[in-house]
């Protein structure tokens, strides 16, 4: 079963006659950082449950830095299982010091150093003394997270760690975190239900959909070849439109693309993603632009056809275009996913 430092074979939980994780599979390497992405009530949380030791899983198994701790035939406790978690709302004790909640699980020969040593890795030399009430959000989210790298585990777990931060430091924070992270050398496994916080520092997605792992891959992978049309259409906006599969090329009232893969099928749909699409005016163009949404950065459009098929094209905002103004559409000649 050994694939990695985390393997998960055929994982399998119900609570009552809820399946919350159905025959998952994961393998995650030493050092990875993999994000386990997917909407509310799909089950990574109770995943992440059964990596920690939290809960036991009905079926399967899981080993750990190669060494079983969960399945038919063993059952380690999570406190033996080199397993530090950050939780959602972080759980300290708000009677303890900084200091003293991360001292909580620390062996007692490695208090006198490690404590100042995790500290300083996340940035709080000299808070030591502080109650967590006296913290912003933030440094209490680093307290947790010294808390949970203090014991020298192999693996760091976190549990949607930016839902109580503010969005307009959401960026900065989990940016300083995955450096935290990566520089301590753990191997990071990340809950979220937020596409933008996976992409951004994930370097491996696991997607999940009613208890079963849709797709595992890069965020490239995951964004450009998604399995099926759900992963297409939740890690980021898209247009279906139909096409004819021709050998190796699909054709579309947009034009003739090469595909990613063949899928049996003849009548298809083909994803094209909105930056893919260029504007150009066009007095005569075909079509025209009826709405309009200024992002900063970049603007999303939207564009109907003559035949009234509308579609979505993102440009930056440079490139304005008056809304209503007829315009030509402009693919970019790129291989294409297609779906039946």
């Amino acid at each position: 079963m050994a694939c990695g430092t985390v393997c998960a074979h055929g994982v399998s939980k119900r609570f009552g006659p809820v399946v919350a994780v159905s025959d998952a599979q994961l393998c995650i390497d030493r050092g990875e950082f993999v994000a386990l992405l997917g909407p509310s009530g799909c089950g990574k949380t109770t995943l992440l449950r059964l990596l920690a030791g939290f809960e036991q899983p009905d079926s399967g198994e899981i080993a750990i830095e190669g060494v079983p701790v969960a399945g038919d035939t063993a059952w380690v406790p999570p406190e033996r299982r080199r397993v530090g978690m950050v939780f959602q709302d972080y759980a300290l004790f708000p009677h303890f010091t900084v200091a003293e909640n991360v001292r909580f699980g620390v062996p007692r020969r490695d208090r006198g150093t490690r404590i100042g040593e995790v500290l300083e890795l996340v940035g709080l030399e000299g808070y030591d003394g502080r109650y967590p009430h006296e913290l912003s959000g933030g440094q209490q989210q680093r307290v947790a997270l010294a808390r949970a790298l203090a014991p020298r585990p192999s693996i760091v777990l976190l549990d949607e760690p930016w839902s109580n931060i503010d969005p307009l430091l959401r960026q900065s924070m989990r940016n300083e975190l995955a450096e935290i992270l990566r520089a301590a050398g753990v191997t990071v496994i990340l809950v979220t239900h937020d596409r933008e916080e996976a992409f951004s520092v994930a370097d491996r997605i696991a997607l999940m959909l009613e208890g079963t792992i849709v797709q595992a891959g890069t965020p490239e992978e995951i964004y450009l070849h998604p399995a099926d049309r759900w992963a297409a259409s939740f890690v980021g906006a898209g247009n279906f439109v139909p096409g004819r599969l021709d050998g190796d090329m699909v054709e579309t009232l947009l034009g003739r693309f090469p595909v990613v893969s063949r899928n049996g099928a003849t009548e298809v749909e083909v994803l094209l993603r909105p930056e893919l699409l260029e504007l150009e005016p066009d007095a005569e163009g075909s079509a025209q632009v009826v709405g309009r949404e200024f992002r900063g950065h970049d603007v999303f459009y939207r564009v109907r056809l003559a035949d009234g098929t509308m579609l979505v094209s993102q440009r930056p905002s440079t490139e304005l275009v008056p809304l209503g103004a007829r315009v030509t559409l402009r693919p970019h000649a790129i291989r294409v996913p297609v779906f039946s």
